[in-house]
């Protein structure tokens, strides 16, 4: 693979592999199987046998997600079972799970053997396969090697640096979905203590349309469905996510629906493996038997970006047969609940069929096929991931999405409402905990209040503005809480040389990553306790706690020994920096660490929906947070549920050129690659390919496997590309391709973002693919 016309700065080193070495020749063989069953057995079984895991990794099966005596999965945010399951997991979830567990150590001899310029080079599935961080380490420029720093060392080190900044929003504090709510809280507090709101986060990249969507719509930034809603709603609408592999265990409630009779629509450009039917390991009867269950009634596949132009089309469906069926809209509800239900009316019937077929990909036929499923539904749920908020009009399709269901009255009552299907285990919890750069004066005002610090009313930096600010040097203090933002980003050769501008990087990690290498002038790895690990301190083990894509909060304990005997946690790791940051704050960061239930005690004051938090987060599965949108209660300027009448946007791409969305594989959570394979895409060894249609392949006089350069036009008109992909021919829209992330991320330009969300345009990158040459 090899760079193409991309921007220069920190271009150097960009040709090293994300997955590992090659195990063979790539194949590609259509998958027909069902999802999970047989095929996540044998794939976790493969997976503990070569991690050497065959004790640890069963003992932590029966501890996950188990309500408040285990932890919490560290992978997706799909919430626990609420009938008591007692193996309530899944094949990813075990392999994250395992993976943090390695046996494998990375300390201060590694460090010593193996320089960063060295390490640059390696793949990034060998650098996560070295094992657990086991001390602080700090970068050394004279010898290009990380050497070994004391914690109290460290802690000064950024305090210092903090101190010595002319103003605190030259520092910018990231936080990675997996952190817990505790730790959040005092991020966010040593943050505002500090003086700035740069508080960007991962949410930035994947569902901050769904927040501001909902927010506008409803007054609520987070969906009103609960699992239990999706146990007896009628209908279900699954768009743009790929379930099997990103929110696993949500085939057991896709199956559960089925067997009830719900019916279930899947709106993807792929038909991926959870949209056709499955195998759930956890029923005995059914794997025994090899007995698959349907997980569809109907699959459709617009366009890339496509999505809101089908929700109109149903939209505009339902409206007409409401002038001959009067219960196709709940006008009650409408009345009494809603605003602006005559403008939306209004824009639907200005929409064409045209012009809807055209921007959908989707043919009128198919379109009210769709309709008709909700319209007959009582009740109906419909859920999305990235595949609908990762577009410049994705703030617009979520609305649209509320819009559908405000039309039926399907929200504030059982088996009804939006779901977004959040991806990180408690992203979710870190924006209700405070992680936002745009915080709310009422947030400010009661931390204010219980805190007694003095935070900042200006807006901070999302992720976008921090990179562009580092780059400029405007930003020159940069803190990773988790993640590997250096590959996560967009605009990859950009994003690097943005953080090896900063004056000091610091990643708080428990594997050796990407982050590390691309670091600032000084630079500080901070190595922390995982999910799995005891969390000793002096009030004894303590528990952290998450929130799930529902809203539940519940506990997580660890139950593993500590990889190290230097690794702290990551409150502690916080508090340690804040108080070198501020010698004289009168915030008890050492007191709040000897107890955790000190933290929530501060958090049930802070929070709304936290209140006695320290009782209710120890019931059984924990509790809700509070939504009033869910009561229909909306904290809109109207004081209701607001229809949008956005139009629809032009997604058809120009003649020549097609959009390319980035994706996972199976075998990858997140920036962490398991392998090169990708099962329910019949994918194996190979990483660097794009999916396409057949015919744009013919037209284009590519083969299968055959070698392509792929380039990207961004907004302002330069290019990025690469080469030496492989095109695999595949059941997607003509006009359309697919590859994987974070190879591709450099496809994507720092400046192609959203105007309504601020994200960047991960699933909607203007490229043309041509034969290699």
């Amino acid at each position: 693979m090899r760079l193409l016309n991309a921007s220069q700065d920190g271009q150097e080193g960009l040709e090293s592999r994300v997955g590992p070495d090659p195990q063979g020749e790539p194949e590609f063989h259509p998958y027909h199987h069902p999802a999970a069953g047989w095929g996540a057995a044998k794939s976790v079984s493969r997976f503990l046998v070569r991690e050497r895991a065959l004790v640890d990794g069963p003992r932590a099966i029966m501890r996950m997600n188990h309500e408040n005596t285990g932890f919490d999965c560290p992978g997706c945010a799909w919430p626990d079972d609420t009938k008591g399951l007692h193996l309530d997991i899944c094949e990813n979830g075990i392999k994250h799970v395992t993976w943090e567990m390695t046996g494998k150590r990375v300390g201060r001899e590694f460090f010593a053997a193996h320089s960063v310029t060295e390490l640059f080079g390696w793949s990034d599935y060998a650098l996560e396969d070295q094992g657990r961080l086991t001390e602080p380490m700090v970068y050394d420029p004279e010898s290009d090697h990380y050497v070994p720093i004391s914690w109290r060392d460290a802690f000064e080190l950024v305090g210092r640096v903090l101190r010595e900044l002319d103003d605190p929003n030259q520092a910018s504090y990231y936080t990675s979905g997996r952190l817990g709510n505790e730790a959040t809280f005092l991020y966010q507090l040593m943050a505002r203590e500090l003086g700035t709101n740069n508080l960007p986060d991962c949410s930035n990249m994947c569902h901050e349309a769904s927040g501001r969507a909902l927010q506008a719509s409803l007054g609520t930034g987070k969906g009103t469905a609960d699992l239990k809603d999706w146990e007896t709603t009628d209908a279900l609408f699954i768009m743009g996510v790929n379930a099997a592999s990103n929110a696993p265990r949500m085939l057991t409630a896709l199956a559960e629906a089925y067997h009830r009779g719900a019916q279930i629509v899947h709106v993807n450009p792929l038909v991926e493996a959870a949209a056709t039917r499955t195998i759930v390991p956890h029923d005995f009867t059914d794997m025994a038997l090899f007995k698959s269950t349907r997980t569809s009634t109907l699959n459709l596949q617009p366009r890339i970006g496509g999505d809101m132009a089908l929700l109109r089309g149903m939209a505009k469906a339902i409206l007409e047969q409401s002038g001959t069926d009067p219960k196709a809209v709940d006008q009650e509800f409408i009345d009494r609940h809603t605003a602006f239900f005559d403008e939306y009316r209004a824009v639907c019937e200005a929409t064409s069929w045209d012009e809807i077929e055209l921007q959908s990909g989707i043919d009128r036929d198919g379109i009210l096929k769709a309709a008709r499923v909700y319209r007959d539904a009582d009740r109906s749920i419909i859920s999305w991931c990235l595949g609908v908020s990762q577009h410049e009009h994705g703030v617009d399709t979520v609305r649209e999405i509320v819009n559908l269901l405000l039309l039926r009255g399907n929200l504030g009552r059982e088996g009804a409402g939006p779901s977004p299907v959040r991806g990180h285990s408690n992203v979710q919890g870190n924006r209700t905990c405070g992680i936002d750069h745009r915080p709310s004066e009422e947030f400010l005002y009661r931390l204010a209040e219980v805190c007694k610090i003095d935070p900042p009313r200006e807006h901070g930096m999302d992720t976008v503005a921090t990179i562009h600010a580092m780059h400029r040097g405007d930003v020159k203090v940069f803190v990773g809480m988790g993640g590997n933002f250096a590959l996560a980003a967009p605009d990859t050769p950009y994003t690097y040389a943005a953080l090896r501008n900063c004056d000091l990087t610091v990643q708080v990690s428990t594997k050796l990553n990407r982050s590390h290498l691309v670091h600032g002038r000084r630079a500080l790895i901070l190595p922390c306790l995982g999910r799995t690990e005891k969390d000793h301190q002096r009030g004894g083990v303590q528990s952290t706690s998450v929130e799930d894509s529902m809203s539940m909060v519940h506990l997580s304990v660890g139950m593993k020994r500590p990889a190290s005997k230097h690794l702290l946690s990551e409150p502690a790791i916080i508090a340690g920096m804040a108080r070198a940051a501020l010698p004289d704050s009168e915030t008890p960061w050492e007191w709040y660490i000897e107890d955790y239930d000190r933290i929530r005690d501060t958090m049930a004051r802070a929070l709304d929906g936290f209140e006695d938090c320290n009782r209710r987060v120890r019931l059984p599965l924990g509790f809700r947070i509070k939504q009033p949108a869910r009561e229909l209660v909306f904290l809109t300027p109207t004081g209701r549920a607001e229809f949008s009448t956005a139009s629809l946007p032009d997604v058809v791409p120009a003649p020549g050129t097609l959009a390319l969305g980035t994706m996972r594989s199976h075998d990858q959570w997140n920036t962490t690659i398991y392998s090169d394979n990708d099962r329910y895409r019949g994918v194996k060894n190979l990483r660097t390919l794009v999916f396409m249609n057949e015919d744009d392949m013919r037209e284009r006089g590519i083969s299968e496997f055959a070698p392509v350069d792929i380039v990207s036009t961004a907004k302002d008109g330069s290019h990025r590309g690469l080469d030496g992909y492989l095109a695999i021919p595949y059941d997607i829209p003509r006009g359309c391709a697919a590859g994987y992330m974070p190879e591709m991320n450099v496809l994507c330009a720092i400046g192609d973002y959203s105007l309504q969300s601020d994200q960047p345009l991960m699933k909607h990158v203007k490229v043309t693919i041509a034969p290699a040459g």
